[in-house]
C-alpha cells in the first residue's frame, strides 16, 4: 500500500517537516507573527481537505502556495476595506447650510455661464477642462489649428470672468 498524505501518520510528518519553515516564510511576507500561524493553520486545513489529491512529493509546494495564496487574499481584502474607508470620511460633509447654498448657487451661475458659450468656445472649454485634453488633442479632434482652440479658449475664459466666475 502506498502512503498518501490522507493518512495520520504522513500528514503528522508532514506537517512537522514543514510547519515552522512556513510559519517562517509567511512572516517574512507579512511582518505578524499571529497572522503567519494562521496562515500556516489555514493552509495545512486546506492540505487537508485535498489530501486525496496532494501527493507526498507535491505535499511543501501546495503548502507554501496555499498560505501564500491566502496571505495575498488578505492583503487585497485589506486594501478593499481601506479604500471604503477612506471614500466613507471623503463623502461626510461638515460644510455649514449657507456654504452648501452659495456652492450650490455657484454651480448655477457656472453652468448657466458655460450654457451661455457660443458653441465653438463651449466645446473647447469643455473638451480641456472636464476631458483633460491638451490644446493639441482637440485641435486634432475638431480638425483646426491650435491657434484657433487657443483663442477659442481666450474667449471662453474672458466670457466666463465677466460673468464673475473665476475659472
Amino acid at each position: 500500500m502506498s502512503k498518501s498524505v490522507c493518512q495520520e501518520e504522513v500528514y503528522k510528518s508532514v506537517f512537522e517537516s514543514h510547519a515552522e519553515h512556513l510559519i517562517n516564510f509567511m512572516y517574512y511576507k507579512s511582518g505578524n507573527r499571529q497572522q503567519s500561524e494562521d496562515l500556516m493553520q489555514d493552509a495545512y486545513g486546506k492540505l487537508w481537505e485535498q489530501c486525496s489529491k496532494v501527493s507526498i512529493e507535491k505535499a511543501k509546494s501546495f503548502l507554501f502556495t496555499v498560505a501564500n495564496n491566502l496571505f495575498l487574499n488578505q492583503v487585497k481584502h485589506s486594501k478593499v476595506v481601506l479604500k471604503f474607508e477612506q471614500r466613507g470620511h471623503s463623502d461626510r460633509n461638515d460644510e455649514s447650510p449657507e456654504f452648501l447654498l452659495e456652492e450650490a448657487e455657484f454651480k448655477l451661475k457656472l453652468e448657466a455661464a458655460i450654457a451661455a458659450l457660443p458653441e465653438g468656445q463651449r466645446e473647447v472649454f469643455l473638451m480641456n477642462r472636464i476631458d483633460k485634453l491638451k490644446y493639441k488633442e482637440i485641435a486634432e479632434k475638431l480638425g483646426v489649428s491650435v491657434k484657433a482652440i487657443e483663442k477659442r479658449m481666450h474667449k471662453a475664459l474672458a466670457a466666463l470672468r465677466k460673468t464673475s466666475i473665476k475659472v
